[in-house]
């Protein structure tokens, strides 16, 4: 018996959500009296693997195939499904991003397994097995009772601490025969951004709204960004109006993060935005409005007006760097 985390790897290398994920299935393992075992799939360096042994895995298995070189959601599927019932898994973890979302029901209809997806703590309890979800976009959560006898859970980014760990993992390389015409992925072209922090992978994004009234006044918020070593965010009202690009439009019909640090500058919080940024640790909210919804999912509040409060801002994180 184990429970089973799958671990996304990006070009060999693992990030943070992938020791979240493993610190979490370390500590679910302990409450079900059993072991966390990680599986990578695609080629990854043991250096690397060893990393995740540092936050709880007892074991690792390493499946690689010359033909699985991008993500297939059915070939993974099917791979993970194998190794679960090898290894007579009662719970597969996965984590609550577009690779867990498109693998976790597959998953779940495979194995016959209840599925609990966006889980943000541990189980209440394991007999019966109920999990803590937040739902209706943040603004409410249930607890939710999975009765099959085996699980698959998909964990919320940033809702769970590292903890690392004196643990040495067992790695175990194993080749998967596996046929390429099975991969109906295929990757014609690759076109990757460079010399900027990419929105899903950034610890603090400042993201604008319609409050900062045109393109033009968009300066002061890259500045601050750039300060911060942060990413910058829209809201979607902004994208459509063409004053950011597309692939900035974070909210439930666009990207859906987890930072550290969430500024919201100009946005008022309208439900289908707070749905995106809501696992974010902490949010500082700047509107002129002090009834805006934002300031009810925020820890941080400023009521004034964006263009007059983020030079003052700026001014004083030079200040602080010395700048």
């Amino acid at each position: 018996m184990s429970v089973l985390i799958f671990v996304e790897n990006w070009d060999g290398k693992f990030k943070k959500l992938s020791f979240e994920l493993v610190s979490y299935g370390a500590k679910l393992a302990e409450m079900l009296n059993t072991e966390a075992v990680a599986i990578s799939i695609g080629n990854v360096e043991n250096i690397e693997l060893e990393k995740l042994g540092k936050y709880g895995a007892s074991r690792i298995i390493s499946a690689v195939n010359d033909h699985i070189n991008v993500f297939d959601s059915q070939a993974f599927t099917s791979i993970i499904s194998g190794f679960a019932r090898q290894e007579n898994a009662k719970v597969v973890l996965l984590s609550n991003n577009n690779t867990g979302k498109a693998v976790a029901p597959r998953l779940s209809v495979q194995l016959k397994a209840g599925l609990g997806a966006g889980v943000s703590k541990l189980p209440i309890s394991t007999v019966p097995f109920v999990v803590y979800k937040k739902v209706y976009s943040g603004n409410a959560f249930c607890n939710l009772v999975i009765k099959t006898d085996m699980k698959v859970l998909t964990l919320a980014q940033n809702s769970f601490e590292l903890i690392e760990t004196e643990n040495k993992a067992v790695i175990t390389k194993m080749a998967i025969d596996w046929n390429s015409e099975s991969v109906k992925t295929r990757i014609n072209e690759v076109q990757k951004q460079s010399g900027k922090i990419l929105l899903t992978d950034a610890d603090v994004v400042v993201s604008g709204g319609r409050g900062m009234k045109s393109s033009a006044n968009w300066g002061p918020l890259v500045e601050l960004a750039d300060l911060l070593g942060a990413a910058t965010a829209c809201s979607r009202p902004v994208s459509d109006e063409g004053w950011r690009p597309h692939e900035e439009h974070t909210g439930q019909t666009g990207k859906i993060i987890a930072p550290n640090l969430y500024f919201a500058i100009g946005i008022s919080g309208a439900t289908q935005h707070l749905a995106g940024v809501s696992s974010s640790k902490f949010i500082v909210a700047i509107n002129t409005d002090k009834d805006a919804p934002v300031f009810s999912a925020a820890q941080y509040g400023i009521v004034g007006d964006a263009s007059k409060v983020l030079p003052k801002l700026v001014e004083a994180l030079k200040e602080l760097k010395g700048k």
